[in-house]
């Protein structure tokens, strides 16, 4: 029996591969190689599932074996990946030896921790994954009042499902308004009064400089002099793409895993795609740029080499009090213009010649999303996004 294509990480990228690999081919032998239960869920309904009293077992579409079955693949759940040998197409792992014709490295990004005292007290959480959530719930049953580290997209969407389930909710983030790595400060501010209007106290321009027990809950220090006493801590500052094993393996690795176009990387028939990939330099940890990857990457492992190609990919944010959805633009020469107030903006880029290259839309300004798709001027796919200053 020929080698098998190997998919390690059983996250949104590796099935979505699986599943376009098996609308190609239904028969080349598939392995998928996962730390977890191998259960398939979808990971962006974790910010938004206390309000709609969806439970963690809810949130579970499918477990391992109805996956093996419906992908007529081998799934090897809590395994854990030793290394990889790329010379001899082999991977080590914990109690045997797996070659591979292929190998998919889907292994995602973890949640950035900070490096502060009290970090690792009980009651300081992350939440990237399934496994991480049921704590996470579990805790929130007797805690009331939160404190968010993170003000940028998982922070927000997370504030706002935690208020919304009636908790109280503080946020902290060094810069001065919420989302600025992905939209200007207006349309930061916009969320920032919807948010505020639901009962979220914001600590902007200000970091978390400690945290220790008190007295059965948490005592925050800010970088400011500032203390808050909470009953959770949610840390959302960020993702770190994993590359650990990749780079031990001699893989070309910058924020990510680097890939060509064809998502290979620098060793012979090793690819990654996701949240761990940095595709011709783009770390773009998104959905729809997930989704195009795993078209493209199916297709060349089936004889046919494809190019990934980056169509528009507005980012919408899951926050009901002020609904937003953004197109952030290259990095070009241009300015923002504006329409609306208050909550429902219309923020437009326009390039130095008047062409339309990004957007903002919140409130009940998302209902121009298809008309300014429609007008969009998009062009190279390697063009790099710009901060959004």
């Amino acid at each position: 029996m020929s080698a098998p294509i190997v998919i390690v990480g059983s996250g949104l990228a590796g099935y979505t591969v699986a599943r376009e690999l098996r609308k190609r081919d239904s028969s080349t032998p598939l392995v998928m190689l996962t730390e977890d239960d191998g259960a398939f869920y979808s990971k962006p309904l974790l910010s938004n599932a206390l309000a709609k009293g969806t439970s963690a077992d809810a949130l579970v579409s499918a477990d391992c074996d109805s996956m093996a079955a419906q992908l007529n693949m081998r799934i090897l759940p809590f395994s854990r990946l030793v290394s990889i040998e790329p010379t001899q197409h082999q991977l080590v792992c914990e109690g045997q030896r797996l070659d591979y014709r292929a190998l998919v490295l889907a292994v995602g990004a973890e949640a950035t921790t900070l490096a502060i005292p009290g970090i690792d007290l009980p009651g300081v959480l992350s939440v990237n994954s399934l496994t991480d959530y049921r704590p996470f719930r579990e805790q929130l049953e007797v805690a009331e009042r939160v404190l968010i580290m993170g003000a940028g997209l998982i922070g927000c969407e997370f504030a706002n499902d935690l208020l919304a389930a009636g908790k109280q909710v503080e946020l902290v983030d060094p810069l001065a308004s919420p989302l600025a790595a992905l939209v200007p400060e207006r349309a930061g501010q916009a969320l920032a009064t919807a948010l505020t209007q639901a009962g979220a106290h914001f600590h902007m321009g200000r970091r978390v400089a400690s945290l220790a027990p008190s007295q059965g809950r948490l005592q925050a220090s800010l970088s400011d002099g500032q203390t808050t006493e909470v009953d959770l801590v949610l840390g959302a500052v960020g993702l770190t793409p994993r590359t650990g094993l990749a780079r031990t393996a001699g893989l070309r690795c910058g924020r990510g895993i680097c890939t060509d176009a064809q998502l290979a990387t620098s060793e012979p028939d090793i690819y990654a795609l996701g949240d761990c990939a940095e595709v011709q330099g783009l770390w773009q940890p998104y959905v729809i740029p997930l989704m195009s990857a795993a078209r493209a990457l199916a297709a060349t492992l089936t004889g046919q080499p494809t190019a990934m190609s980056y169509p528009p990919m507005p980012i919408i944010v899951k926050t009901p009090v002020c609904p937003m959805v953004v197109l952030p633009p290259p990095a070009v020469v241009g300015e923002w213009h504006w329409q609306g107030t208050g909550v429902d903006l219309q923020g437009e880029f326009r390039d130095s010649q008047g062409a339309l290259r990004g957007f903002v839309l919140s409130g009940v300004q998302v209902a121009q999303r298809q008309a300014l798709l429609k007008v969009l001027h998009y062009s190279d796919n390697n063009e790099q996004h710009s901060s959004l200053a």
